[in-house]
């Protein structure tokens, strides 16, 4: 297609997409959708999945009463990551720790600071409810740096002119302070996108049959191609701006770093629009009803984004017959592109097995949502 055909059906593309852009400007339900929602969505998500503790409430049955038994208990109470709520005895540890009221208990037995002066080996307990295995896995892990804290403050007297035989520096790249909300956002941002995108679009052409108005479409020179990609623009301009806004949002709100480049963001968030997009308007095209239309896009968006695309549950950990669906997942390729954009800075060199999955996902997806569309009513 060359010259004057060409124009007319970029004239023609321009016309559709210009009637979609009005019926989005007078729907307030479409854009509340596109830009508040996710917004709502990333802030709730963002503060309310977060797996960072402090202030763990810790029961400290000191059977010892010692000085070294205080400074162990202070060490403790004074790291900000615990804070020691009660003294009981052991006994009375075990029920605080049936209820509520703490997560775990570090019981100290007699003779601790008798060992400590003899130069033996001094050996605590702590019990830890296991109930939630996420909490009480950094239970362990903040508890066990403590301890080792205060054995080499307890050490430094004795083998404070020895150099230790082996030295291990443990240095964590990208997210240092380990931030749920690092690891988050960016999952959350695929995950928001991929919903209000093919919910968006889901509703497009399905309530063009619910309307009647399918009828003037086909009595109009307009052709298929050329009503799918009319109507896919204005939603690809509305996803951007939603994009951009979601980003912003986790830098301001939850401090997620920028350290790749903007423009491969656009670009990468660019080619996955086009595909959950053109995976809407195939909805919409097989179901021609719109409450069927909605609940067929959120099931193939919602579920997929959140368990198969590695935001929550390592794909690695998966059984290889979900990991062999998970590559027909576009938000998978998106939460790895987006991780390794913000937190890494990687560039195309690194990011373009993604981008090119995602872009034969997109033309898969819009290449059968072309041959589904039929000029016939019936």
């Amino acid at each position: 297609m060359t010259g004057a055909p060409l124009i007319r059906s970029l004239r023609r593309i321009g016309a559709m997409a210009a009637k979609e852009t009005l019926h989005v400007q007078r729907d307030p339900r479409t854009l509340g959708l596109a830009l508040v929602m996710p917004v709502v969505m990333l802030f709730l998500f963002g503060y309310g999945v977060s797996t960072d503790i402090d202030h763990i409430p810790l029961a400290f049955a000191d059977q010892d009463q010692s000085e070294a038994s205080r400074a162990l208990a202070r060490a403790f109470d004074g790291s900000g990551e615990f804070q020691v709520v009660g003294r009981p005895t052991p006994e009375r540890a075990e029920a605080l720790l049936r209820g509520t009221a703490v997560v775990g208990a570090l019981v100290v037995p007699r003779g601790y600071q008798q060992d400590l002066l003899l130069g033996r080996k001094a050996q605590v307990q702590l019990v830890v409810d296991g109930t939630d295995p996420v909490i009480g896995n950094q239970v362990l892990a903040k508890a066990d740096a403590i301890a080792r804290a205060e054995s080499q403050r307890l050490a430094g007297a004795t083998f404070a002119g020895l150099e230790p035989p082996l030295q291990v520096k443990v240095w964590t790249r990208y997210n240092p302070e380990g931030r749920s909300a690092f690891y988050m956002v960016p999952g959350l941002s695929a995950f928001l996108l991929a919903v209000t995108a093919v919910m968006l679009t889901a509703l497009a052409i399905a309530g063009e049959w619910e309307r009647g108005s399918m009828e003037q479409l086909f009595a109009s020179p307009v052709g298929r191609l050329e009503i799918v990609l009319g109507k896919l623009l204005p939603y690809l301009a509305l996803g951007l701006v939603e994009l951009l806004l979601v980003v912003a949002f986790g830098a301001l709100v939850f401090e997620v770093p920028i350290r790749g480049s903007l423009a491969l963001l656009v670009l990468i968030g660019l080619v996955f629009l086009v595909g959950m997009l053109g995976q809407g308007l195939f909805i919409s095209v097989v179901a021609r009803n719109q409450l069927v239309a909605t609940q067929a896009g959120a099931l193939s968006a919602l579920l997929p984004s959140v368990i198969l695309s590695g935001m929550i549950f390592p794909i690695e950990n998966m059984p290889w017959p979900l990991q062999a669906i998970s590559r027909v997942i576009p938000a998978r390729y998106l939460v790895h592109a987006l991780r390794g954009i913000l937190l890494k800075g990687n560039g195309l060199d690194v990011l373009w097995p993604d981008l090119l999955a995602m872009a034969v996902f997109a033309l898969c997806i819009l290449g059968l949502a072309t041959a589904r569309f039929k000029r016939r009513l019936a």
